[in-house]
């Protein structure tokens, strides 16, 4: 059991919303950002990052790929990162990616 952010009240942690005055528990931002679209077998895949607020051990980032089934879509896989593995994977991605050289071939 945990104390209501809004009323204070207490409630089950499960909860989305408080049942007494409706105020959300979980806060979060989420993007969609598509799969490239020259790689094959991703057609109508997309990643989902959801980012989790609040002060508590529950601050983290999900990360979650979902697939088009026609009118409806669906998460394959999904995995949570902690806030330090999060910023690790954002230094990761910020760093500029090395260009590959290809050496000279000798001449015979």
């Amino acid at each position: 059991m945990r104390a209501c952010r809004g009323c204070r009240e207490e409630m089950d942690e499960r909860f989305r919303f408080c049942p007494w005055c409706g105020a959300p528990q979980r806060l979060k931002l989420v993007e969609f950002f598509s799969a490239h679209p020259l790689v094959e077998g991703d057609h109508g895949k997309a990643l989902r990052v959801s980012r989790y607020l609040g002060e508590d051990v529950l601050r983290h980032v999900r990360f979650s790929v979902w697939s088009d089934r026609g009118r409806t879509a669906r998460a394959d896989a999904a995995v949570s990162l902690s806030e330090d593995e999060s910023e690790r994977l954002a230094r990761f991605l910020a760093e500029p990616a090395p260009v590959a050289s290809r050496e000279p071939e000798a001449s015979t």
